[in-house]
């Protein structure tokens, strides 16, 4: 499809301003949430942020521990971990709330993670609902796609997207909950058209979707370089997000210069913990199986394990409340 069709320029020049001026009002509101407010600054910063992908409690609280500045909740890795489902549809609103709170829970109020709010579960009213909800959860920023129910994972077959008008209602809606409720959270605006139809139509939707609102954008699957360069020159000065499929997607993989280089403001890696994670377990059981055993130097210390998950900090509290 023609980029002629896309949002006209004075339409965008309004919308950018309303943005900007909601941005410019975060920075001293106090409704707005400290790690909402925290990843706006991230986004605005030269640097790239480098976002890895949760999955848990833990491995939320490992990525803070190894010192990056942000994370993603990725809806193919929980509903990996939490139902051995794949990520078609499957998982519920109410279960990826469920896992974001004890993710955030997990994390310092301070540390900002974006969660996977798929097709926003519906209609416009939906996504405003599951807005919402994520925000209350403790996200600091939502993704959310133009997708048909049930929807199909990033980089895979059968990915089909709705029309044009209910995509960017979706994101408008997604927009006004943010805006209404004073959260802040960052909408992330992602669409799968580039899959599903053509580079062009995924260009326009970008577009529009900067258009009404969105504070960062994401297109999947981009095939080549030559697309991602594409693509950061839609809606300037609107993030732009990277995805770094691990083991085999359709997106080149690029160094964290690089994609700074291209335009990008942030980058996520959607499966290296679970993948790492199936990887060991798998090792394990064979280990134990063959030799009665795990090997050692595949296991932390007891100690080390203990620390991961906070008895350290609990054994101070308790002796804290010691009659």
């Amino acid at each position: 499809m023609s980029l002629a069709a896309a949002p006209g320029a004075s339409s965008r020049v309004a919308h950018r301003a309303r943005r900007d001026a909601r941005c410019r009002a975060s920075d001293g509101a106090s409704v707005v949430a400290p790690h909402a407010k925290v990843l706006r600054d991230l986004l605005r910063s030269p640097r790239i942020v480098q976002a890895p992908c949760a999955h848990d409690a833990l491995s939320a609280r490992l990525i803070e521990r190894a010192g990056f500045s942000a994370a993603f909740m990725s809806g193919f890795c929980v509903s990996a971990s939490r139902l051995a489902l794949p990520d078609t549809g499957l998982i519920s609103y109410g279960e990826m709330v469920d896992v974001g709170r004890t993710c955030n829970d997990a994390t310092s109020a301070s540390f900002p993670i974006v969660g996977d709010g798929d097709d926003g579960y519906g209609n416009a009213m939906n996504a405003k609902r599951t807005v919402r909800g994520y925000a209350k959860a403790g996200f600091a920023g939502i993704l959310i796609e133009d997708q048909v129910a049930p929807k199909a994972c990033g980089h895979t077959k059968n990915r089909r997207v709705v029309s044009r008008e209910e995509a960017t209602t979706r994101v408008r809606a997604a927009c006004d909950a943010r805006d209404e409720d004073g959260s802040g959270i960052v909408v992330f605006a992602r669409s799968d058209s580039r899959s599903a139809v053509d580079l062009d139509e995924a260009l326009w939707r970008a577009a529009a979707f900067a258009d009404v609102g969105a504070d960062a954008l994401f297109v999947d699957a981009l095939r080549s370089k030559e697309e991602m360069r594409a693509f950061c020159k839609v809606a300037p000065g609107v993030p732009k997000m990277a995805n770094m499929l691990e083991g085999g997607g359709s997106t080149p993989i690029c160094t964290p210069q690089e994609l700074e280089d291209m335009g990008f403001s942030i980058v996520a890696y959607p499966l290296s913990l679970l993948a790492v994670s199936v990887n060991a377990m798998e090792r394990a059981l064979r280990e134990i199986k063959l030799e009665g055993y795990p090997r050692d130097e595949t296991l932390p210390t007891f100690a080390r394990l203990q620390e991961s998950v906070g008895f350290p900090e609990y054994y101070a509290d308790d002796a804290r409340y010691k009659a």
